[in-house]
């Protein structure tokens, strides 16, 4: 009979201190460790719009946008990751359990630039994991293969509804920060492999 398989199981503290010593950024899954990969060009870049359009428009408001180098805690099941992009309104709250004070575990809304390799992990594993954190409102799916985003909504009764933006033409509203993201703007420079599509918007429960 063979060996059963060992899996090396990870304290959030060696996680820590394995994270800070390498030049890759690691996501802790309750135990587990995961490596954050790089990423296409496309996915930079639109990135990088979303950020800056989503930051101009909460000029003078409480609320702001972090890079994707700030880790985001979901204490609750221990679950720390790295967004692609996050607004946090008033000041940031640290989760105590972190002795560096790099984790923060107030987002408002999380916003994840989909990948091919990646997609079905954020659609749900980080989904399920983001939506056990009590300050979130609104997750936001991008994609980088057609001018499409997906705005999943905290409803008054704890579910979440889904908006889909579609078309150049089309305009993503996050109502939890009351803004506006025109998709032309979030998709600016951005060269897809095939045109997306026609313009609109869909809503659904999930």
């Amino acid at each position: 009979m063979a060996p059963s398989e060992t899996i090396r199981r990870y304290s959030f503290e060696a996680y820590l201190e394995l994270n800070r010593a390498s030049e890759e950024k690691h996501e802790f899954h309750d135990g587990s460790i995961v490596i954050v990969s790089g990423c296409s060009a496309n996915h930079s870049l639109i990135t990088m719009n979303v950020s800056a359009e989503i930051g101009n428009r909460l000029k003078g408001s409480p609320c702001r946008v972090y890079a994707s180098g700030l880790r985001i805690g979901a204490p609750r099941i221990r679950w720390y990751m790295y967004p692609d992009a996050t607004v946090i309104c008033g000041r940031p709250v640290l989760d105590r359990s972190d002795p560096h004070q790099e984790t923060v575990i107030n987002p408002r809304v999380i916003v994840e630039v989909l990948s091919p390799s990646t997609e079905s992990y954020d659609r749900r594993d980080k989904f399920d994991s983001y939506r056990q954190i009590d300050s979130m409102g609104e997750y936001v799916l991008v994609s980088q293969d057609t001018p499409r985003i997906e705005v999943l909504r905290r409803q008054a009764d704890g579910s979440w509804a889904i908006t889909v933006f579609s078309g150049m033409d089309a305009t993503a509203t996050l109502q939890s920060i009351e803004v506006e993201l025109p998709l032309n703007e979030a998709y600016a420079g951005v060269e897809f492999p095939a045109q997306g599509e026609a313009s609109g918007a869909t809503n659904a429960k999930r």
